[in-house]
């Protein structure tokens, strides 16, 4: 097993556990040692720094513009420290290692389990956390260190963030096999609006792409369900409640099976959704991150390669 060392005073451990649970009690819990242990860390960095890190609010702790400021250099610092550590494990000839991920809900139905399966057989001692999020929250999950890895759809460019890889994906509707537009090529978003819209909110990134498209219709159209989960949006598809939308990605057992049809949007030349894989810009990637992120990376190469593939041959 790796030995992992302790390189940095314990106040700096205890400040991020107690910034991720906003409860110095939680914190405690976590770190299997007792509450006043902690609040004597927390306020020992006050006195150094001298100024508050969190505000003390019925719900809870909550960073102080000090604390936030703190958090940005703990962040850096921790992850320096998870670079270390892989670095010794590499030296041993180990192949441990943690990685977390935040990513969308679409990768979670096929994608990610065929990354995650070829990483197990590579590397068994590597383990994941995957934690579910909306694209537009997964940047913030890089930034402030709870995930490693960022894998969203249509990120907007952010300095702060550093892209490993992307993938082009055409946004489509998804009908039932028994729905009017089921027997069409490809089909404008108006001719979807005739037959209700199944649309996502604006957490995830399908509504930024529809958003002009919508902005465009000659009336106003009231959705028929409008949905954060886009699992819920194409199982009502299924059942011909409507149209719903999303890339070919996170749909691939279904049109196998022909449970849905996939008909690309023919708006602008085609509606394309980026899935990109994502780091804090200029952090030195662990080994087992780097090993996951690469895996991750020849799957989205591949897929994008398919996609293509299959629409050259219509």
């Amino acid at each position: 097993m790796s030995h992992k060392p302790r390189i940095h005073a314990p106040a700096i451990h205890y400040f991020d556990v107690v910034r991720r649970c906003h409860s110095i009690r939680e914190a405690a819990r976590r770190l299997n040692v007792a509450s006043s242990a902690v609040n004597r860390q927390i306020l020992k960095l006050e006195d150094e720094l001298g100024a508050p890190l969190f505000d003390r609010l019925p719900g809870g702790l909550r960073l102080t513009p000090a604390g936030e400021i703190l958090a940005r250099h703990v962040t850096v610092v921790l992850q320096d420290l998870d670079r270390v550590r892989s670095e010794l494990d590499a030296m041993q000839g180990l192949r441990t290692g943690h990685v977390e991920i935040a990513t969308v809900e679409g990768v979670t139905a096929d994608l990610l389990p065929c990354v995650l399966k070829n990483l197990r057989e590579r590397y068994p001692q590597v383990s994941v956390g995957v934690t579910l999020l909306g694209s537009q929250a997964i940047p913030e999950a890089v930034l402030n260190g709870d995930a490693d890895l960022g894998l969203a759809f249509a990120l907007p460019r952010c300095e702060e963030l550093q892209q490993l890889c992307v993938g082009h994906f055409r946004l489509g509707a998804i009908v039932a096999p028994e729905h009017p537009l089921a027997a069409h090529h490809e089909v404008s978003f108006a001719s979807c609006a005739e037959h209700g819209l199944i649309l996502a909110k604006s957490e995830l990134s399908i509504f930024h792409l529809l958003a002009p498209l919508r902005r465009r219709l000659r009336q106003e159209v009231r959705p028929a369900l409008e949905s954060g989960s886009v699992e819920l949006a194409h199982q009502l598809a299924r059942r011909g409640i409507g149209v719903a939308f999303q890339t070919r990605i996170g749909i691939e057992a279904e049109l196998a099976r022909g449970e849905l049809q996939y008909l690309p949007l023919s708006d602008n030349g085609g509606v394309y959704s980026d899935l990109g894989l994502y780091v804090r810009a200029g952090r030195y990637l662990p080994v087992a991150v780097d090993a996951f992120a690469r895996q991750l990376e020849a799957e989205i190469r591949l897929r994008e390669q398919q996609e293509r593939a299959l629409f050259a041959s219509r």
